[in-house]
């Protein structure tokens, strides 16, 4: 387990929280074992690094990063892709666990904020947009790199049919590219490839079906 993910590093926010070291020990297990959950292939432990370590650029300039770093680990808290609301329901679990091992309220106020922003990813404040950015930053990585992410997704929908998948990716690809895809400064440099990404992967989804 690398830093950005690792228990001292965890330990170390919590405790600039409120949170007792033992406590924050406890919540840090709970966590890692929900992102190594076996139906899990992009949603793992490894997402919410790169999202601790895009933080280090899309949240620079926030005056306090406690609550949008501890929404990183909880945005993805629970993840079943069958069922609808993951977001609520991690919101809501952050809210339990971190008022539960007492947080400082006003930060446990924020993180359910900011884990609910990451449904729809259409940030209102500087920290949603932070988060956000560092949320959706492999959708501008290189051509390899969104393929894995992509396959990893696919994976984790495994139990759907190939038609059925189709249509409900081209849909979620079609709302991202509704709407700018990167708010901070820090990432406005992704935008043109991730359009691209999306595109071509759109362009798969929507031409003849290879099944067919």
């Amino acid at each position: 387990m690398d830093g950005a993910t690792g228990e001292a590093s965890f330990v170390a926010l919590a405790a600039s929280c409120g949170i007792e070291h033992d406590d924050a020990v406890a919540l840090h297990a709970g966590l890692v074992r929900r992102h190594a959950e076996p139906h899990r292939r992009y949603h793992v432990l490894d997402h919410v690094g790169a999202v601790l370590t895009h933080l280090d650029t899309t949240a620079a300039t926030l005056p306090d990063q406690r609550a949008v770093r501890l929404a990183a680990w909880f945005h993805d808290a629970v993840y079943d892709p069958t069922a609808a609301g993951n977001e609520a329901a991690s919101a809501a679990l952050a809210g339990s666990e971190l008022a539960g091992v007492g947080c400082e309220p006003e930060v446990v106020t924020a993180v359910e904020r900011l884990v609910l922003a990451t449904a729809g990813h259409r940030p209102a404040t500087d920290d949603e947009k932070a988060l956000c950015d560092a949320d959706l930053a492999v959708l501008g990585a290189s051509p390899e790199a969104y393929e894995r992410y992509r396959a990893a997704v696919r994976a984790e929908y495994g139990f759907l049919d190939d038609a059925t998948w189709r249509e409900g990716r081209a849909a979620v690809l079609r709302s991202l590219l509704e709407a700018p895809l990167f708010t901070t400064a820090a990432f406005a440099g992704r935008e043109a490839p991730a359009r691209r990404n999306l595109t071509a992967e759109l362009d798969t989804l929507t031409g003849p079906d290879p099944g067919a």
